[in-house]
């Protein structure tokens, strides 16, 4: 018996106990947002398989964070798997008060994410918020963020902005999460110095030396930007769609599980519906409990194998 058969076994056993009516036509289409983190989107392609085996289909916008939260918040996307809080607090938490977007789940309980600087200039003293403007010209006036919109970004350049920790001279590169790593990776090289993004889980906590600056509590949270990562979904979701709520309800993953599909792509193999679907043969226990007490879409037991054609629900 092969990995998927054995998964589809197991989340048997987990899902015939417990059936449903079935759900509206709205919820068979899922719409779900990427920002182009490697993380979100791996997981977020695990998660279109699971759908697609059960009965669902699925599109993925590449989007803005701010424009994720406002397609969620006006009903033209149904699930993002990347809200990290606190970190992103500012920008979603008013949606969720208000009920244009509800949290369904914390899909992983223990991240990081702050600024970081590679070893050497830890080495040499930078390792608070507060020193960085010491060393401006090791680190040439710079510091690297992700992709404009992002709420890191954003809480960057209102530092430089009000010249909190004496910010104000230096300049936010803003570009993408690879577009930065590429920066980072030739500064290592170079044996220069960097100011960066950071967060965990990510392979660059492996592949680059780096260090989490503490300081930044009050704007990345406490311990070094101790965070979570939440699953949201438009407003009055579970009310619509329970099966789908259950799943992504069950849906958590661990630092091990995303760093082994982050590090399968990142490594250089790009084909992430393969990495991700060698993922889950190789995790049948993960996947059954995510499947506990959910059906297939209009109701029915997960009952019989099949297989996940590569080439469906691109």
């Amino acid at each position: 018996m092969n990995g998927l058969s054995r998964w589809l076994l197991a989340s048997t056993l987990a899902s015939c106990a417990t059936l449903q009516a079935a759900e509206s036509e709205r919820c068979e289409l899922v719409r779900l947002s990427d920002v182009g983190w490697t993380d979100i989107t791996m997981t977020t392609t695990v998660a279109r398989l699971v759908m697609s085996e059960i009965g669902y289909r699925t599109q993925v916008r590449r989007l803005t964070l701010p424009d994720t939260y406002r397609g969620l918040s006006e009903g033209h996307l149904d699930v993002f798997l990347g809200n990290w809080m606190p970190a992103q607090a500012e920008l979603v938490q008013p949606l969720l008060d208000s009920g244009r977007i509800e949290k369904l789940n914390t899909n992983l309980p223990t991240v990081r994410y702050t600024l970081a600087v590679l070893t050497p200039g830890y080495e040499a003293g930078l390792k608070d918020f507060a020193d960085i403007q010491r060393y401006k010209n090791e680190l040439g006036g710079q510091i690297f963020g992700i992709e404009p919109g992002n709420e890191g970004n954003e809480m960057l350049k209102g530092m430089i902005r009000d010249n909190t920790f004496g910010l104000g001279g230096f300049s936010l590169v803003e570009t993408s999460e690879s577009g930065m790593l590429n920066h980072v990776e030739r500064a290592q090289r170079l044996g220069k110095w960097a100011v960066f993004l950071g967060w965990e889980p990510h392979p660059m906590n492996e592949r680059l030396k780096m260090n989490y600056l503490s300081g930044g509590d009050d704007y990345f949270g406490p311990n070094y930007g101790a965070a979570q990562v939440n699953t949201v979904a438009r407003g009055n979701f579970s009310q619509q769609c329970p099966n789908l709520a259950r799943l992504f309800r069950n849906m958590t993953f661990t630092i091990t599980a995303e760093n082994q599909l982050m590090s399968a792509v990142l490594e250089g193999n790009t084909n992430r519906r393969r990495v991700a679907k060698r993922w889950i043969e190789d995790n049948p226990q993960m996947i059954a409990a995510w499947l506990k007490g959910v059906t297939r879409y209009q109701g029915g037991p997960i009952d019989r194998a099949f297989d996940m054609p590569l080439a469906a629900n691109n």
